[in-house]
C-alpha cells in the first residue's frame, strides 16, 4: 500500500512539473524514468506528440554488463546526446520525471551536457 502511495505522489509531483514545460521540435524534452533495475530516457516533442530519441539500459545488454545502475546513467546520457547530436539537435528540456535531481538522474543530466547538449 505504501508504494502505491508513493508511485502516487510521484506522478503528482511529475505531472506539476510536465505543466510548466514544453518540448518542441528544435528543443524536444528530455523524459527520464527510472525503475528498480532499468532507466529509460526519450527527447519527445510535445508539440507534434512524437518521441524524437529514445535509449535505455535494457538495450546497452553487454555494454551495460557488471556496471552499477549510476554508471549506466552515465552511459546512457552521452550515448543520448551522440545521438541527439547526429540528428541535428543542440539543447532539450530535462523533465526528471517526478525523481530527486540526485543520484541517477543527475548522472544523466551531467552526461548529456558534457555530451555537448544544452539542457
Amino acid at each position: 500500500m505504501k508504494q502505491k502511495h508513493l508511485n502516487t505522489v510521484r506522478i503528482r509531483r511529475a505531472n506539476r512539473v510536465r505543466a510548466k514545460i514544453r518540448g518542441t521540435a528544435a528543443r524536444p524534452r528530455l523524459s527520464i524514468f527510472r525503475s528498480n533495475k532499468y532507466i529509460y530516457l526519450q527527447l519527445i516533442d510535445d508539440v507534434s506528440g512524437r518521441t524524437m530519441l529514445s535509449v535505455s539500459s535494457f538495450g546497452l545488454k553487454n555494454r551495460g554488463k557488471g556496471m552499477k545502475k549510476y554508471d549506466q546513467s552515465k552511459e546512457l546520457g552521452g550515448l543520448l546526446a551522440e545521438k541527439a547530436k547526429a540528428a541535428g539537435l543542440k539543447s532539450a528540456v530535462l523533465d526528471r520525471g517526478g525523481y530527486r535531481y540526485h543520484g541517477r538522474v543527475k548522472a544523466v543530466a551531467d552526461a548529456v551536457r558534457e555530451g555537448g547538449l544544452k539542457l
